[in-house]
């Protein structure tokens, strides 16, 4: 799945199959559903949700809450905009080839 199709599938009544924990919060924060994406993310103990942890924690204003949860995901707090992260979080869960060399995705 691609970035675009990811972020298209936001306008579905359902997420897409299988996604893992991370991609599924991310999925529900994109739809403006915090608490569903927090529940989510909150019962994963992996780096990649995490992420998607320090995300939301960022997106409510808690930036203290946000930066333990970006230094559990080992990732540097991000400071720019919340739909840009989003979306780059979403290229790095998504295993996007163009992110890993470095390359930004319009």
């Amino acid at each position: 799945m691609t970035v675009d199709e990811f972020a298209t599938s936001l306008t579905a009544g359902a997420p897409p199959e299988g996604l893992p924990p991370a991609l599924l919060g991310l999925w529900h924060a994109g739809r403006g559903e915090w608490t569903k994406a927090h529940e989510i993310v909150q019962d994963d103990d992996g780096r990649d949700a995490a992420w998607v942890h320090a995300w939301l924690h960022r997106d409510e204003g808690d930036t203290w809450n946000a930066g333990y949860w970006y230094r559990r995901a080992g990732r540097p707090h991000h400071s720019g905009a919340l739909n840009e992260e989003w979306r780059e979080i979403a290229e790095g869960l998504l295993g996007c080839p163009l992110k890993l060399l470095g390359l930004r995705i319009s």
